[in-house]
């Protein structure tokens, strides 16, 4: 059985990135090289945040994220997504990093999979997550950059 992975928006906005073509081409090397190995799903949100995107990027996105299958959104997730505001873990202006998180908590993803380190890749961050996740009796899913998925 695959291990399972949802896709936050950075990184698939990462794979068509010319501003930062170290990050481009690593992103594009793990989607060739390393994204089968995996359970890969998106959601609504990943969806509603590129669809803002300019042209020519956003048909190009929504391609690449198209064959992924999408969680839902869970009332659930959203009652989880609000108590992570509420304990201060992350601050309402970043409601999407809080409904990301929640919706693979809720889901029970194995990793989530971003290139945010300022509200997401981050062990603080990270350690409130759990601790929150298990006092509620919700999954805590490992946060991650592809980088670190990368088979040796």
């Amino acid at each position: 059985m695959k291990l399972s992975l949802y896709l936050e928006t950075s990184v698939i906005g990462a794979y068509l990135d010319n501003g930062d073509p170290l990050r481009r081409d690593l992103t594009i090397r793990w989607f060739e090289h390393e994204l089968s190995e995996y359970q890969v799903y998106s959601s609504i949100l990943v969806q509603r945040e590129l669809e803002r995107i300019d042209e020519p990027h956003r048909t190009g996105y929504l391609k690449i994220v198209k064959p992924f299958e999408r969680l839902e959104l869970a009332e659930e997730v959203a009652i989880l997504a609000e108590g992570y505001i509420s304990r201060g873990i992350f601050h309402r202006k970043f409601m999407a990093d809080a409904v990301h998180v929640a919706i693979a908590s809720f889901h029970k993803i194995d990793y989530l999979v971003t290139w945010n380190f300022g509200h997401l890749a981050n062990v603080r961050k990270q350690a409130r997550i759990r601790l929150f996740n298990t006092a509620a009796g919700f999954y805590s899913p490992v946060i991650v950059t592809p980088e670190f998925l990368v088979h040796s």
